[in-house]
């Protein structure tokens, strides 16, 4: 797993596109995602060996739309790593490139790369250090991930009603104190979230809240779901700023939610 920050300078790294999908393992002719949830991809032959990548739909413009796989696109993988913990990353990537995937595209050039994704409207950059070795399961800093927006992964403690019947969402992030609240998300969510998601949270209520301090009254949750938000800032007492609802994350789990406050 990458670690946020800013794209490193010199020799030894490699920079690729960040894929606006979900994130994948590509084994026995299956797909799972962090969360070890089975997913749905392209059929592919066994390739013997672990495949790392992203599930991706394109829009009608050829550019990766996480909308366009909402409304039924079907996934392209985009592979980028093959899970030999022993190898380096450069050599993990020549083994790659020998097989008959759709390999995403590594290039040496760091301010070439960034200003080529952002004229595409890409999600960001990321850095990967050539003689780093994959680690599963460990936030590296050989990998930095690079984002163009501000986006981050909250958990769902809570929803309430507004306009809709599910009006906003109420989301935390995990701290040694227990779930902490960052406030309440409204902007982004659409009919068709609202039909997907209010029924199961309806599923998961419980009669108290688990937020950990002070937070909005609402309807609570069993904190179970995550969720990615754009924002703008974070306040002083650690709310979100123009916070608006990207998309549901099926593919983490809640213990993988990282607090940025």
């Amino acid at each position: 797993m990458a670690t946020p920050g800013e794209l490193p300078r010199g020799p030894g790294w490699a920079f690729e596109v960040k894929w606006d999908g979900f994130r994948a393992i590509y084994t026995d002719e299956r797909y799972y995602g962090r969360s070890g949830l089975q997913l749905s991809g392209p059929e592919l032959p066994d390739f013997g060996v672990p495949i790392d990548g992203e599930l991706v739909a394109f829009n009608a413009k050829g550019l990766p739309s996480f909308n366009a796989m909402q409304q039924g696109v079907k996934p392209v993988f985009v592979a980028f790593d093959v899970i030999l913990p022993e190898l380096t990353y450069a050599r993990r990537r020549e083994l790659l490139e020998e097989l008959d995937l759709t390999i995403s595209p590594r290039f040496t050039d760091r301010e070439a790369t960034t200003e080529a994704a952002k004229e595409l409207g890409l999600e960001g950059v990321m850095a990967k250090r050539l003689d780093s070795f994959y680690r599963p399961g460990v936030r590296s800093p050989d990998w930095i991930k690079s984002k163009f927006f501000r986006t981050n992964d909250f958990i769902i403690g809570g929803w309430r009603e507004g306009v809709r019947k599910l009006g906003a969402l109420l989301v935390g992030s995990p701290t040694p104190q227990g779930l902490a609240y960052r406030g309440r998300v409204g902007g982004g969510i659409t009919s068709a979230t609202e039909a997907q998601l209010l029924p199961v949270l309806k599923e998961l209520a419980r009669p108290d809240s688990p937020f950990a301090g002070p937070a909005e009254k609402g309807n609570y949750v069993e904190p179970l779901l995550v969720v990615e938000v754009r924002y703008g800032d974070i306040t002083p007492d650690k709310r979100l700023r123009f916070p608006v609802f990207l998309r549901m994350r099926p593919d983490k789990l809640p213990t993988e939610c990282i607090d940025e406050s």
